[in-house]
């Protein structure tokens, strides 16, 4: 079972990110809980803030998919942009440090989690996927069904996302336990002797 991390940590993690580019790959990555190389293959395009969704192409499996918008990732996509001024991809790459038409590398990734992670001060390992995850589990926990989860992370099938009832401490504490209906005597009445009764 993965660890995740509180609501908490990830505002932690995202104000400690080392720059605009890091923060708001961490922003998108958490508020759409899609997978890294789905991110790095964004487009300017996809974003579509009338609709107030964003707009996945080719999944996991080849899949399309759209998830929403938060307004507050919004916010930082405009000033991102206006800094940025992506042409095609929304995070581009480099090529011999200058700026190519190309999507960044899985390692740009990986340094801005880790880097703002230990800027936060997280001893947990944070890394891209650990978002996810943690979206996942937030969003169960303020009381999305498994069947939407399962649409927004693009899992074919419902058992790839039973896992976050695993995780959800909410869920598994919300169900009762069939002992707590039973009427049973005291324990201060129960005998203390382990000793066998006499025949």
């Amino acid at each position: 079972m993965p660890v995740i991390l509180s609501v908490e940590e990830v505002a932690r993690l995202i104000d400690s990110a080392r720059n605009l580019l890091d923060r708001t790959m961490i922003m998108v990555l958490y508020s759409t809980g899609m997978r890294t190389a789905e991110m790095r293959n964004l487009q300017v395009k996809d974003i579509d803030s009338k609709s107030m969704l964003i707009h996945i192409q080719h999944g996991k499996g080849g899949r399309d998919r759209y998830v929403p918008l938060s307004s507050k990732l919004l916010e930082t996509l405009r000033e991102y942009w206006r800094w940025m001024k992506p042409k095609t991809w929304l995070f581009p790459g480099t090529v011999h440090n200058w700026r190519a038409d190309k999507p960044l590398t899985p390692k740009v990734v990986w340094d801005a989690c880790k880097s703002a992670a230990k800027q936060a001060g997280i001893e947990k390992r944070v890394y891209a996927h650990l978002l996810r995850h943690s979206y996942a589990t937030h969003l169960l926990e303020a009381g999305a069904d498994l069947r939407t989860i399962q649409l927004l992370l693009g899992h074919v099938k419902l058992e790839h996302t039973v896992i976050y009832l695993h995780l959800s401490r909410r869920h598994l504490q919300a169900v009762p336990n069939p002992l707590d209906t039973m009427n049973v005597s005291s324990p201060e009445t129960v005998r203390r002797s382990r000793k066998k009764h006499k025949k």
